[in-house]
């Protein structure tokens, strides 16, 4: 049976990697915290010792990590260790599900090229609860020949894996999409928290909006105010599915492809802005949504 890796046992990764087990695949997972690997042995999952530990001997590694900083540690090393580049055997797949740079992608990808390994950026959409059902949304950069290498594992992990094109083109689109998340989030929590404001009750413009023009995932699936879509973070006091201070290095990533292609997003700029003030503001740990909090005061 084919061996994968997967790197980065946290919100995301760890149902992903759980996920896998149950699909009956060999899995050895790595991750810095020691209970994150407790948890995966737990679900049947081989837990390894480091990331080239992990990757030794294992054709298919999958990395799910916070930033491109992490995920160029893993793939190349640090301090002297060697990374998990070095230890893949040949024509190995990396599968790389972070969301990171564009040029980050491309980078590595070229990298793991010319060491005769193969890599794709891939990443996700759908957060922890579509992790945890297998309901992600992939969007995958690379070749043909490796995004038909990867689907398959992709596809139980996800209901949608979609090839955006060239290395570096799945980064591209999940930047595209999180700059727009962000805006739709708070749109809609600007919308909720006016509504406070007028003495119209939450779940009363749930039922008219969610079914009107301004219907979208953020209100329909994932309501900002507490109360109408019970499985949200607003009402698990804004426990992180994905949490304010990712949004924000996802939004800052989006600022700096905007800067170097010379694109104008104004929309975006303010997001970014009211979630640095968040985040300054010590709410960088809760979800996303709780933006909504900041609008109500």
């Amino acid at each position: 049976m084919t061996k994968i890796a997967f790197i980065g046992l946290g919100n995301m990764g760890g149902p992903m990697a759980r996920n896998l087990v149950k699909a009956g695949l060999q899995v050895a997972g790595y991750d810095p915290s020691d209970a994150a690997q407790r948890e995966f042995k737990k679900a049947g999952g081989s837990v390894a010792r480091s990331v080239a530990a992990a990757a030794e001997d294992a054709f298919i590694v999958i990395t799910a990590l916070p930033a491109a900083k992490h995920v160029r540690a893993v793939c190349l090393g640090e301090a002297g260790e060697k990374g998990a580049f070095d230890e893949a055997p040949k024509g190995a797949l990396f599968i790389d599900c972070s969301t990171v740079d564009v040029e980050t992608s491309r980078e590595l990808s070229a990298e793991a090229e010319a060491r005769g390994l193969r890599m794709i950026d891939s990443p996700m959409s759908g957060g922890v609860g579509g992790a945890k059902a297998g309901t992600l949304t992939f969007m995958v950069g690379g070749s043909e020949k490796n995004f038909g290498l990867a689907k398959p594992i992709l596809e139980v992990l996800g209901d949608r894996v979609l090839h955006a094109g060239e290395s570096g083109a799945g980064a591209a689109a999940k930047i595209c999409n999180n700059m727009m998340l962000a805006v739709e989030m708070i749109a809609v929590a600007e919308g909720f928290a006016l509504a406070d404001k007028l003495g119209l009750e939450a779940q009363k413009l749930y039922e008219i909006a969610s079914t009107a023009t301004s219907r979208c995932w953020s209100l329909n699936e994932y309501c900002p105010a507490p109360g109408p879509v019970p499985d949200a973070p607003s009402n698990k006091d804004y426990a992180a599915g994905f949490a304010s201070s990712l949004m924000l290095k996802d939004l800052r990533l989006a600022m700096d492809a905007v800067k170097s292609s010379g694109a104008t997003a104004p929309l975006a700029e303010i997001a970014t802005k009211m979630y640095t003030f968040m985040d300054d503001q010590g709410g960088g740990n809760l979800d996303f949504s709780s933006i909504y909090l900041l609008l109500k005061k």
